[in-house]
């Protein structure tokens, strides 16, 4: 194809996305939002020639749902029993010969307790799965908040992360938010909309309201409670990080998009392939703009992205970290000066290559990591091919980011 041609396809390409886009826009603003989402999602993968993801609804090509037993429940205050969701499980003796991993009915689950609860506020009702690990005896354990990606479930994120097992051997909490299918109907959490990106309003609202009762029922040390998703999830654990600096010690995000960075569902899709514009970029986090309880404390943060997702753009991975802590590709911190910054490369035992850049502040102390997976898509790094979205030859994006975390505990400013 000839230089030329490759203009005319790619400004035919622009010229259809803009105009899918206006339609889409038009759409919902009359309130026919199915029919607005139908289309943006048309329209993006027609431009980025990929398939659906955890960020579209569940359709041809994704994974088959298989029922996981019922875990043993336990009475807890606030808390109610249930039974496990359905998971979705790449199970073949293919796909574990291709990742080396061994077969999943050799693989003991974790022994602790998975216990289901809800909590409801005046935004809506969430369910939750909490796992409380065996070494829990009442001491004050670090709490983690697992946010998953669209069409996924608690059950589903906790076997693809194997957060579970980490919490076994690492002695702390997992609670994994569900969100529900009447709130959106790809149960994608609603990172983009704008009533759900301010402190105690919305999503955010209830997954700090789960955040808390756990912490009021359960031994908890309250300087050491972290939020972290994937991809949807992963945008709103960001959301999570700028609304919430006060509840959350520091923040994981794979996959995912910086707070801010849409307004609408159009708008997300454009940041998803693009980034966001330079106004996302630059939107502000004070009090009076998200409401948020210590505005001015900077959030430790971790992310991981895969330089070859095609859903979500690598580039919003190099935002998210510039906008939580002041650092990012450009070299520059927050206040103009060369931070310091560590740059290592490296390979995931007969798996991916990565780079690893560790970012410091003025005293030398580490706020910020980035670790970008080469060759690797729209998945989790190093997860187990029981879950949905994973990647098993990445670096273990679950055991770096428990070590960020129990290497951060709050800090004031």
């Amino acid at each position: 194809m000839s230089d030329t041609t490759r203009g005319k396809t790619a400004r035919h390409a622009s010229a259809d996305m803009n105009k899918g886009m206006a339609e889409a826009t038009r759409l919902t603003r009359a309130g026919r939002l199915a029919e607005a989402t139908a289309l943006i999602q048309s329209t993006l993968w027609s431009s980025l020639g990929a398939p659906p993801t955890p960020d579209a609804p569940a359709g041809e090509g994704y994974l088959a749902h298989t029922a996981s037993p019922a875990s043993r429940p336990i009475a807890l205050p606030g808390v109610t029993t249930g039974e496990r969701g359905a998971q979705r499980a790449e199970t073949t003796a293919a796909a574990r010969a291709r990742v080396g991993t061994p077969d999943p009915a050799s693989v003991a689950p974790p022994a602790g307790r998975f216990v289901s609860g809800s909590y409801t506020n005046r935004d809506g009702t969430r369910a939750y799965k909490l796992y409380i690990p065996t070494g829990s005896t009442g001491q004050p354990l670090p709490l983690l908040v697992m946010l998953h990606g669209c069409t996924q479930n608690a059950e589903d994120l906790a076997t693809g992360t194997r957060m579970n097992a980490l919490a076994e051997s690492g002695v702390f909490l997992v609670v994994y938010p569900e969100q529900a299918a009447s709130a959106n109907a790809s149960r994608c959490w609603n990172w983009f909309e704008t009533g759900d990106q301010r402190r105690d309003r919305g999503e955010p609202s209830i997954i700090a309201g789960i955040t808390r009762q756990i912490a009021a029922t359960q031994p908890i040390d309250t300087r050491r409670i972290y939020v972290a998703g994937m991809s949807a999830g992963g945008a709103m654990a960001a959301v999570m990080g700028a609304t919430y600096p006060d509840l959350y010690a520091a923040v994981g995000v794979h996959s995912g998009v910086a707070y801010g960075a849409a307004h609408d569902l159009p708008s997300a899709f454009r940041a998803m392939k693009q980034g966001a514009s330079h106004a996302a970029r630059a939107k502000t986090r004070t009090a009076e703009d998200i409401g948020a309880g210590e505005p001015g404390r900077a959030v430790p943060t971790i992310v991981f992205h895969g330089d070859r997702d095609g859903t979500v753009h690598r580039r919003n991975g190099e935002q998210v970290l510039h906008q939580s802590s002041g650092v990012g590709t450009t070299g520059r911190d927050a206040g103009g000066d060369d931070p310091r910054v560590t740059v290592r490369r490296g390979q995931a035992p007969g798996g991916r290559a990565y780079t690893r850049s560790v970012y410091h502040d003025a005293t030398g102390r580490p706020v910020a990591e980035q670790w970008l997976v080469h060759g690797a898509g729209h998945a989790w790094s190093g997860g187990s091919v029981r879950g949905s979205y994973t990647d098993a030859h990445g670096p273990d994006a679950s055991a770096e980011m428990v070590r960020f975390f129990l290497d951060h505990p709050y800090r004031t400013v």
